[in-house]
């Protein structure tokens, strides 16, 4: 019988409900196989929205997430939390640890729009979205993790670019960036559709960048599992724990981009990709002296 569709999932043995973001985030990780299909959808959901999880009622992030309220009671209990407000509190708290000022700051920012032409109002509804997606991702970025993806990318041979769709821009402003800097660098993306076969043409001595968001790029995906398959290590960046590149990746960085009017901000993943090519740079300088 199909307990997700009875609206029951077994709490045999349910661990410890975790006590912070972060916590949580790993929890989701490490569980994604087990999690019914609509579970894993409300928790895709919550991973790329933390704020509206935060700040919204049961009913307006059920409606978001395309699942019933009793599905977020579920997913709660799966993770160990007593109920939603309980799983709710974690997200909170996230917003707590933040500088006293951003949510102030971001209201300020979309109360300017007020009075505005509509050409007006629709060009500061864009800046604003790029500004809370530099600003969320100031404050999610670990200076340890990115270090460690650094490493990696400091030692590769060769480094392979995977983006495609949205993502896309990333790769050619890396690809550029490590051109200019006289690092090693290919982007998969051949015009007569061979990109499989030049991905099987990396080493263990190489490395790869992996970028995608929801709904992934399925071709995205396939390559870096064939990359991960090989034992190539790779660097994802995408905006899930539950993200298909984060689970074949060594090190990931976590973006999830602001959205104005339903078009989805670049900024944060174009400052991450600006920032990567120089790190490495520097890391091989730094390694070389």
């Amino acid at each position: 019988m199909n307990e997700e569709a009875n609206g029951i999932v077994s709490e045999a043995a349910v661990p410890e409900a975790p006590r912070s973001y972060d916590a949580l985030r790993e929890r989701i990780a490490a569980t994604q196989d087990s999690l019914p299909k609509r579970l894993a959808q409300a928790a895709r959901h919550a991973l790329a929205h933390p704020d509206e999880i935060a700040l919204e009622t049961a009913a307006s992030i059920a409606s978001a997430s395309g699942v019933q309220p009793s599905t977020l009671v579920r997913l709660a209990h799966h993770l160990g939390f007593e109920g939603f407000s309980d799983f709710q509190s974690v997200f909170r708290d996230r917003l707590k640890d933040r500088s006293s000022n951003y949510e102030e700051r971001l209201l300020r920012l979309e109360q300017g729009t007020a009075g505005d032409s509509h050409e007006d109002a629709l060009l500061n509804g864009f800046l604003n979205a790029a500004r809370r997606s530099i600003d969320s991702l100031s404050n999610a970025i670990s200076p340890v993790e990115f270090g460690r993806c650094v490493s990696i990318l400091a030692e590769a041979e060769t480094i392979y670019l995977i983006a495609k769709r949205r993502a896309y821009p990333m790769a050619a402003h890396m690809s550029y960036a490590f051109g200019k800097l006289n690092i090693r660098a290919v982007t998969v993306d051949t015009a007569n559709g061979t990109d499989l076969e030049l991905v099987q043409m990396a080493t263990r001595a190489d490395a790869a960048i992996a970028c995608s968001f929801a709904p992934y790029a399925p071709a995205s995906v396939e390559q870096a599992r064939k990359l991960a398959d090989m034992q190539v290590p790779i660097v994802a960046i995408t905006d899930s724990a539950l993200s298909p590149l984060a689970a074949c990746a060594d090190h990931w960085i976590e973006i999830a981009e602001s959205d104005f009017a339903g078009f989805r901000s670049l900024s944060a993943g174009i400052a991450m990709a600006s920032a990567l090519p120089v790190a490495v740079a520097e890391r091989r300088r730094f390694q070389v002296r």
